[in-house]
């Protein structure tokens, strides 16, 4: 007899579930499948499971979805949504045996299956349906009258990768979905979210159902994880004065490719440069080195840019058992996808977030008995007289550091849930519109903006202006009877594929100095002529940025220490910058970081340390550079932008560097800077659009470009900037 048995949760289930489990051998359920059983099964009530990957999740939410469905006197329906084809296949693969004998159709819906699958559902719109935010874009926008008889029925809505929604277009998109089904059907549908990595869990229940954060009950595993080992190793780069000619090729990638080589071959294992570059760079070195040894290649690349079947090609790789195989790859293989056991996972350069470390860090040490081991690889240049604060600090080792320690703390990044996501609502309008024929202002309003809705907060007003703007863009007409039609631009977009989709392909920004295209930049923040940048390992000057054509227009910037800013990476938050603080006031490593690293990073943390103490950079917060300034603020990427936006409303040139903001001197003096922060923290914050006047590149959202001036700032702002923050370092500087 199983543990199952004993289990109160277990004797809610549908028979047949239970014979399931235990021809599957289970010994038990789950903590976290034992709490959300009795929570879902009534169907009443909306529901957040947060649990470590392969830690029952999708189990914890179907079990008891499905016994809802045997026992409603009615068929019902489940609507499975995630953010990936890949995983809908996976769970397609997982629920098809169980739901067989369940006699429960499952229907995957997405690009790759066929028009008679999709028929056979609409007639019969039952089961379970595993669907993508696009493809139930594409329903809503193209079968709207139908929205009412496919939904009618809906039990569920099971949203999977919770966290990989929150704060991002698709996120804001889904939530309108959900909420528009919901008006079609004229009633709430309980929502169910999965996820394995929440920074705050009642931020998550204010994103899963907006307005009513505070009904939504929270399920939180309390299982012990796996035994965790981590190696931080050093590489330091021959130094290289930037005006001495040629390029160099650096070697350190050499020889971390020959370390990851010797350590990984044999296993399966998970590789992340967070650079697609980097993945290319990596992959060829790693096959290479099997070339030279013949041996059977085991590295594989995977990233957003690569065609479909080459990264199926990969996932195929590490699921099949006989032959190892680690893929190098981006965050797309953070996320949930089936890949089979994973024996590690190596971080080259610091990962953009605490959070996305510790997603990464799930899919090692899932076998039981095995520990997850985490290899993490810092590069630092060698010092010499022009070495960066940067370097000096050694702060790619010491921000790597900060997020290994504050991850061993608990302690990882709360959801972004307070973005307006205003490129999304543009979308939206036009979807509704589509949906229901036609649609006057005040419905429009009421389903998308009002209290309780995906985009409250925006005023009537302001949606008024954004609805006539849209009408300048021709993507909006009204006519006779002030019905809100499609304007010419508007039907010809909402008529394509690729309008279902509320977010952008990622883009890159070209560098081009005298005509000549030097490559390209991701970049994420706010861009300024005279600003400099970092690219292949030299400085230039901004003179122009051409947003529509994503174009840097640059020339080669001589002498001055080299910016931090180097485009790309993710936004840090203010709590690693922190860590990372404290980390160089210490006297000595914590003993738990002090058995991870190897000495060549120890000695990195000693010469940041050193000059950190002889700089007495605990004290001081303005650093003369020369021809800049440094303001050492220790703030996050949000506050830093914020800062640098209060002093170019100033006159300066300033642009968010690091642990700080980085200011042109020219005309200026130390003085002069102090004196206008000093200005900003006694003044009262200044209108957006004062802030952002000269400001380029805020047009980050596929939509965003069909905004109003103020509502671009509006949005832009609640996403990048923290106002707040940055004014109260500005009076704590004043009173010192």
């Amino acid at each position: 007899m199983t543990a199952s048995v004993l289990s109160s949760s277990f004797a809610l289930l549908d028979e047949r579930i239970q014979r399931f489990i235990w021809a599957e051998g289970w010994e038990s359920l789950r903590d976290a499948q034992e709490a959300a059983i009795p929570l879902i099964l009534p169907a009443e009530r909306d529901v957040i499971v947060a649990a470590a990957t392969a830690a029952g999740k999708t189990e914890a939410a179907f079990l008891p979805a499905l016994t809802y469905l045997l026992q409603a006197e009615e068929h019902r329906l489940i609507v499975y949504i995630s953010p990936l084809k890949a995983l809908i296949n996976d769970q397609f693969g997982r629920l098809e045996q169980l739901c067989e004998q369940l006699e429960i159709p499952v229907w995957p819906w997405h690009g790759d299956i066929s028009s008679s699958s999709k028929t056979r559902f609409l007639t019969k719109h039952q089961g379970v349906l595993l669907i993508t935010p696009e493809s139930l874009e594409a329903l809503l926008c193209n079968r709207g009258t139908a929205v009412s008889a496919v939904f009618g029925q809906t039990a569920f809505f099971v949203v999977d990768e919770l966290h990989a929604f929150i704060g991002s277009e698709r996120g804001k998109q889904l939530q309108s979905l959900m909420h528009r089904i919901e008006i079609a059907i004229n009633r709430r549908v309980p929502r169910i979210g999965l996820s394995a990595t929440l920074g705050d869990m009642r931020l998550a229940a204010d994103f899963l159902r907006p307005g009513f954060g505070e009904r939504v009950v929270l399920v939180e595993s309390k299982s012990s994880s796996a035994e965790l080992k981590i190696l931080v190793k050093g590489y330091e780069e021959p130094s290289v004065l930037e005006d001495e000619g040629e390029d160099i090729e650096p070697t350190t990638p050499g020889l971390i490719a020959a370390h990851l080589f010797k350590v990984l071959r044999g296993s399966n294992n998970l590789v992340f440069p967070n650079l697609r570059r980097e993945v290319e760079r990596y992959t060829h070195l790693l096959n290479e080195m099997c070339l030279q040894q013949r041996v059977p290649n085991e590295f594989w690349p995977h990233h957003g840019s690569l065609s479909k079947e080459i990264r199926a090609e990969t996932e195929a790789a590490l699921k099949q058992k006989e032959q190892p195989a680690s893929a190098i790859c981006t965050n797309t293989l953070e996320l949930g996808i089936d890949i089979g056991a994973v024996k590690s996972v190596v971080q080259i350069g610091s990962p953009p977030q605490v959070a996305s470390l510790r997603q990464r860090l799930g899919r090692s040490g899932r076998r039981k008995g095995e520990p997850a081991i985490l290899r993490g690889y810092c590069i630092e240049s060698a010092l010499d007289p022009r070495s960066s604060l940067s370097s000096a600090l050694r702060l790619d080792t010491v921000q790597m550091t900060a997020m290994i320690s504050l991850l061993l703390q608990g302690w990882y990044e709360p959801p972004l849930s307070k973005g307006m996501h205003l490129s999304t609502l543009v979308q939206q309008v036009l979807s509704v519109i589509a949906q229901y024929g036609g649609a006057t202002i005040g419905q429009l309003y009421s389903t998308l903006c009002a209290q309780d809705t995906p985009f409250q907060g925006l005023s009537k007003e302001e949606f008024a202006q954004l609805v006539r703007h849209l009408g300048s863009k021709e993507l909006l007409i009204q006519d006779s009877t002030s019905l809100l039609l499609h304007g010419r631009l508007g039907e010809k977009i909402v008529n394509h594929y690729s309008f279902y989709a509320a977010f952008a392909t990622d883009e890159e920004f070209r560098i081009v100095s005298l005509g000549q295209t030097l490559g390209t930049l991701p970049v994420s923040q706010i861009l300024t002529p005279g600003q400099r940048i970092l690219f292949a390992g030299k400085t230039w000057l901004i003179e122009d940025v051409d947003e529509p054509q994503k174009t840097i227009f640059v020339v080669h910037a001589h002498g001055g220490v080299p910016p931090s800013f180097s485009g790309g990476g993710g936004r840090i938050h203010t709590r690693v910058r922190q860590e990372m603080r404290r980390l160089l006031e210490l006297s000595e490593l914590p003993p738990f970081l002090d058995e991870i690293v190897d000495e060549i990073a120890k000695r990195f943390l000693a010469e940041g340390r050193k000059y950190y103490a002889d700089r007495e950079l605990s004290a001081e917060y303005v650093i003369d550079q020369g021809r800049e300034i440094m303001l050492l603020t220790w703030l996050g990427d949000s506050a830093n932008e914020a800062i640098a936006a209060l002093l170019a409303r100033r006159g300066f040139i300033a642009n968010p560097a690091g642990p700080g903001v980085e200011v042109r001197k020219g005309e200026h003096t130390v003085g002069k800077v102090l004196e206008a922060l000093r200005d900003a923290a006694v003044d009262k914050p200044p209108p957006l659009d004062m802030l952002l006047k000269d400001a380029k590149n805020l047009q980050r959202e596929k939509w965003d470009w069909a905004l109003p001036n103020d509502l671009l700032h509006k949005t832009y702002a609640s996403h990048y900037l923290n106002i707040e923050e940055a004014l109260e370092w500005a009076k704590s500087v004043v009173g010192r």
